[in-house]
């Protein structure tokens, strides 16, 4: 049996995983990315626990295939090479591949995280035996990954899947990026979480303003949904409004992709046949037939070890 190491890189944490190559997790644990203290500190630590990890399931580097990592921006997966990673100050054209393969003495590769994500899913999850795929990550912003014919697209710079940033509203809602109208303005948590806000300051009368004790910086996505199932009218048409966006943006990847599947992570996927149901009558408002023939739309199933199987996946189908 070979092995392979699977790295997910975070703000806040990085988990660290060893997984066979048919898919099993033999072992797993997290550190503090501590970001602060700069990037070669960070892989100083993870290429340590790595260490610690392959010591403790009693196994040698030998039986190896290699390091796979997952990372909250940009790559250039071919050369190992992290692009800029919005979170983490100091990884920018960073050879993060060349580091950890001279630190730990194993092959790396690296990937975008929510492209690793999708590759994850369809190694051992939701998409598991599909070639033509669409990933979607609805979190703070919308993250995408692309499968292809069974490849990986990852664009000229490493920024394929950057589908957030399609244009629902013209001179639309400030994003992140610096543009406008973006459709993780509207679809992602965040953007739900800021139209949620914005009708709870002129309509208190409801559920979901007794559920957060009147205290808006208590809100989260998964109240709104949460109220929405006891039956609270102003909260349902929130949902609403979430589906309508999220139908909007995915009916236009459908027709530009054609994929087989669409899986969907992130917490708002958690919520379950309130969202589902609705987006895939929805969706029939903005794909083409001949795209929604051939299409499921179903939720992630690897959860919080979604981004170490993804990043194993990078050795096996990257």
């Amino acid at each position: 049996m070979r092995y392979i190491v699977g790295i997910d890189l975070g703000g806040t944490n990085a988990k660290i995983g060893i997984l066979d190559t048919e898919g099993k997790l033999i072992t797993s644990d997290s550190i503090k990315t501590k970001a602060d203290m700069g990037a070669l500190d960070v892989l100083k630590r993870i290429s340590e626990k790595i260490e610690s990890l392959i010591m403790e399931s009693s196994l040698s580097k030998s039986d190896f295939i290699g390091i796979g990592m997952g990372v909250p921006g940009p790559t250039d997966t071919d050369r190992g090479v992290v692009k800029t990673c919005p979170n983490l100050i100091g990884w920018e054209n960073l050879e993060v591949g060349k580091i950890l393969e001279d630190l730990v003495g194993l092959k790396a590769r690296i990937g975008n995280d929510v492209n690793v994500i999708t590759l994850g899913e369809a190694w051992q999850g939701a998409a598991k035996g599909y070639k033509n795929i669409l990933g979607l990550a609805l979190g703070t912003g919308i993250g995408g990954g692309i499968i292809i014919n069974g490849r990986l697209v990852s664009g000229i710079s490493g920024a394929a899947g950057e589908v957030g940033h399609m244009k629902l509203v013209e001179n639309g809602n400030l994003c992140g990026c610096g543009q406008k109208g973006c459709w993780e303005t509207y679809a992602s948590a965040t953007g739900l979480i800021r139209e949620a806000r914005s009708r709870l300051l002129v309509n208190k009368e409801n559920f979901l303003w007794e559920s957060i004790e009147g205290d808006l910086e208590k809100l989260e996505a998964k109240y709104i949904f949460d109220a929405a199932k006891s039956g609270d009218k102003f909260s349902s048409d929130l949902v609403d409004f979430e589906v309508q966006h999220l139908a909007m943006g995915i009916g236009n990847l459908l027709n530009a992709l054609n994929p087989e599947i669409v899986v969907i992570g992130g917490g708002i996927s958690l919520s379950g046949d309130i969202l589902f149901d609705p987006l895939k009558e929805k969706i029939k408002s903005y794909a083409l037939g001949q795209v929604l023939k051939w299409v499921k739309i179903e939720p992630a199933k690897l959860g919080n070890n979604a981004g170490i199987y993804g990043a194993a996946a990078l050795l096996l189908m990257g």
